[in-house]
Formats: structure tokens, C-alpha cells, sequence
């Protein structure tokens, strides 16, 4: 069985003027290998490792070439264009691989790279897709406390931030950890959190709460000076109201506040904040 999208050893069964046709042990099926890819001295019933894929004019072709990436693995591919369907990009073989519009997490640009992974869509075609997830995996060798490098691929109002550490492990910043500022693309260094049952991980991009502390206080510190000394809620706010001032979780803020609290920099009433050297 010829297999679309993959490497397999087939045997070269008839030489043509424009290349030689290859098949599979039960010869049911055939592809050609066109002739500037044949090596030198190859001759019938040579076995070829070859990639298949269809060519410009949607037929199936061989390729003694190895892609960048392969049917249900992921890689990070440079984007070669934009076009009305969606963008092209360089996976190493001569026709560039479409990146539909409908499987972006995010519009991409020429020039930039993109986390991708290679599927067959209905039309029975090669096409890549952002939405790596289902293709990830979920045996990295990472433990609770390490630190990691990972690529944000997706963004979920209801669940976090998904990320695909060192380009294949699956793993997310809750949402509930997810303060700051994050994009589609972006790579960060990150602390693992927890490794769950099924091997995924969760992620922290803040530092162990003792050490981020400090640094959260410094902040709200600005931000009441940003608001004349005086923040017009308390740190009974909403969670939501927390996140957008100060891109922090309402833990976070409220452990920031105590730390100023017990250093005496604020002054906190039932509706307000005041900075204690503003009043």
C-alpha cells in the first residue's frame, strides 16, 4: 500500500524516459519517481526509501527527499507566502505545504516560523495545521522543578496557554497561572509545575511564590503610583479586575498586598489602597 505523507521502501518496477516507477510488495499501485531524482545506477527491482506526496498537478509522487516534517509529527516550518486560502510554507520539497486559514491559531506572516504539524485533509491532500495538540507528546523527561523552553502554539479563554515544550511535548500555564501578557509564537523559559497522570505538563512562568513576591509587590507599588497614590479597589476586587490592572492572580495580588501591608508602604480600607508616603 502506497502511503501518502510517509517514507517507505519501494521497488523500482519499470523505467520510463521521464523517471522510473515504483510499487510496493503486493504491485497493486505505482509512482513515479521522476528522473532527476533516480540514483545513479539504480535498476529494476532496487529497492528506494522514498517520501510520497502530490505534486502541483494533485498527482502522487515520490521524492527521494526527506521533509522537514512527516504525516502526524510536528516541526517548525518558515512561512514562504500568503495567499487567499491560507499560507505556504517550506517543508523541503519542491511544492510548499498548505497551512489552511482555518487551521491558524493565529494569522501568520511571510518570513516568520510557525509550529506545525502535517495532516491529510478530506480532499485527500497534505496540508499542515497549527493545532498541534492531538500531536504532541506526552513522555518528556521533565520532573516538577525543572526549568523548560517551549513554544505557545494556542490560547484558551477557559483553559490557558498551551504550549509545545522543546517543540513536542504537550504541556499548558493554567489559566489561573496565566498572568501577563502571551502570544501565538512566542518562546519562553518556563518552571514545571506538576506532571500529570497522562504525562502532560503543567507550567509557571512566575518563580516559586516566596521568590516572586518581592517582585509582584515592586509592581503594584507602580501601578498605585500609575492611579496618584490612590488604587480605587481593595484586594477584595474581582479576579478579572486583578488580571487586567495588574496581570496577576488574585493570590498573587493578595500576597503582594500582605508583604506591603506588614512593610507599611500602603494603607488599605475597605474600597481603596493608598501608598503610605503619597497620602
Amino acid at each position: 500500500m502506497l502511503r501518502l505523507g510517509e517514507k517507505q521502501e519501494l521497488a523500482i518496477v519499470k523505467k520510463v524516459a521521464f523517471g522510473v516507477y515504483l510499487s510496493d510488495e503486493e504491485g497493486s499501485e505505482r509512482v513515479l519517481l521522476p528522473g532527476k531524482e533516480v540514483p545513479e545506477g539504480a535498476g529494476s527491482g532496487d529497492l528506494l526509501k522514498v517520501f510520497l506526496y502530490r505534486d502541483s498537478s494533485d498527482r502522487m509522487i515520490a521524492t527521494m527527499r526527506t521533509p522537514y516534517v512527516t504525516l502526524g509529527k510536528t516541526a517548525v516550518l518558515k512561512v514562504r507566502e500568503n495567499s487567499k486560502i491560507g499560507a505556504f510554507l517550506d517543508w523541503g520539497l519542491e511544492k510548499d505545504l498548505l497551512l489552511p486559514f482555518h487551521e491558524q491559531t493565529r494569522r501568520v506572516r511571510e518570513g516568520e516560523e510557525c509550529l506545525a504539524a502535517l495532516y491529510i485533509d478530506k480532499s485527500g491532500r497534505l496540508c499542515a495545521t497549527m493545532k498541534v495538540y492531538p500531536y504532541l507528546h506526552m513522555n518528556s523527561p521533565y520532573q516538577i522543578g525543572d526549568q523548560v523552553r517551549g513554544r505557545i502554539y494556542e490560547i484558551s479563554d477557559n483553559f490557558g496557554v498551551f504550549v509545545a515544550v522543546d517543540d513536542c511535548y504537550s504541556a499548558l500555564i493554567p489559566r489561573k497561572d496565566a498572568a501577563g501578557s502571551f502570544f501565538v509564537g512566542d518562546v519562553i523559559e518556563a518552571r514545571v509545575t506538576q506532571v500529570k497522570e497522562d504525562g502532560k505538563l503543567d507550567l509557571s512562568v512566575r518563580e516559586k511564590a516566596y521568590l516572586q513576591m518581592d517582585k509582584d509587590a515592586d509592581l503594584v507599588v507602580q501601578v498605585i503610583r500609575e492611579f496618584d497614590g490612590v488604587l480605587p479597589f481593595s484586594d477584595k476586587a474581582s479576579p478579572e479586575v486583578i488580571r487586567r490592572e495588574f496581570g496577576l492572580s488574585k493570590a498573587a495580588f493578595k500576597r503582594a498586598v500582605g508583604r506591603l501591608l506588614k512593610e507599611g508602604k500602603i494603607r488599605l480600607t475597605e474600597n481603596r489602597i493608598f501608598l503610605t508616603d503619597e497620602e
